[in-house]
């Protein structure tokens, strides 16, 4: 009982200031990976190392928890996910995070874990190719591939929709993708700390860098560049913030005040409301990039809401408690 008294006083403080936890967050994220960032040679740096290291798989523990089948879909790898006892008719088509260049994380296996479980939903989980080794229309074109794949056994209102960051950013620019080419609108679309528009140009941007404790222009800019590969970062294709946003389904996006995403993520958030787009900003104060992934108090209150808002989007979802 103490436990869950203590854990719940924390999450009240959480909602009042930044916790603890997340100035740790902060301080070590400030060390390591916006060095990443901060220069185009800290960019490569990382990059080449990344090849060498990363794995998509999900660990051990994510394994034993779920059901997970591998398949390939348009030339990309697509993890199959279910809850153990199996899940219903909706789906969830989950798009990683990082700058395009970068490998699933155990980070979004946890998260991804936690969704399954809570919603009883099958999610679809797509490895992408990445850049600069591909690019964008390549990219692009595995996700479409899997959308149309689903769409062939799965109502286009019983899919959503969701990604972090870069996967924000291509779960926005498939919607706008469907549109253009005719296809249904998916159910829903969730984005957290997405990138709408990868020309860095807003000029509110730069007061918020200051206090980004992980990214930083010169570095995103660059791996923008490197997916885009000659296509204008003003074009729709690789930032979403330029399109026609009419045509998006009902939409949840989260954003943190220390985000430098976050300036451009209200512009967008604000075009789709004047464009008549269902549109909900969950914004927190102090918190930096993809904050819902990480494990503190501010990144369970948002894990909360989106599987609230799914549920309710979903009413065959089953929202359930968050696992222990």
């Amino acid at each position: 009982m103490e436990h869950i008294v203590a854990s719940r006083l924390q999450l009240a403080l959480g909602g009042i200031m930044p916790s603890l936890k997340s100035h740790l967050f902060a301080f070590v994220l400030k060390r390591t990976r916006k060095k990443s960032f901060a220069s185009v040679d800290g960019l490569h740096a990382r990059l080449k190392a990344s090849r060498e290291t990363e794995d998509h798989r999900p660990p051990e523990e994510v394994r034993k928890r779920l059901d997970i089948t591998e398949r390939e879909v348009g030339g990309a790898l697509v993890y199959e996910v279910e809850p153990k006892g199996g899940a219903g008719d909706h789906r969830i088509v989950y798009l990683h995070g990082g700058a395009y260049l970068f490998e699933l994380t155990a980070h979004h296996w946890k998260l991804i874990a936690e969704l399954a479980e809570r919603l009883r939903a099958h999610i679809s989980v797509s490895v992408y190719p990445l850049a600069p080794e591909h690019k964008a229309p390549e990219i692009i074109g595995t996700g479409m591939a899997l959308y149309r794949d689903l769409l062939q056994e799965t109502p286009a209102e019983n899919i959503a929709f969701m990604g972090d960051s870069a996967g924000g950013n291509m779960a926005l620019v498939m919607s706008l993708t469907a549109a253009a080419e005719g296809l249904p609108q998916p159910g829903a679309l969730v984005a957290i700390s997405p990138s709408v528009d990868t020309g860095f140009d807003n000029p509110d941007i730069a007061a918020v860098e200051k206090k980004d404790p992980w990214l930083g222009v010169p570095g995103a800019l660059e791996a923008a560049k490197l997916y885009a590969d000659g296509i204008d970062l003003a074009d729709w294709r690789v930032s979403p913030l330029q399109g026609d946003l009419s045509a998006l389904p009902p939409s949840l996006v989260l954003t943190g005040t220390r985000d430098i995403l976050n300036p451009d993520t209200h512009l967008f958030v604000e075009k789709a409301r004047n464009s008549g787009v269902d549109i909900e900003l969950f914004e927190k104060k102090g918190m930096f990039h993809v904050w819902p992934l990480l494990d503190m108090p501010e990144a369970r209150e948002a894990r909360d809401h989106i599987v609230t808002w799914l549920g309710n989007r979903f009413p065959a979802m089953q929202p359930g408690d968050a696992a222990d």
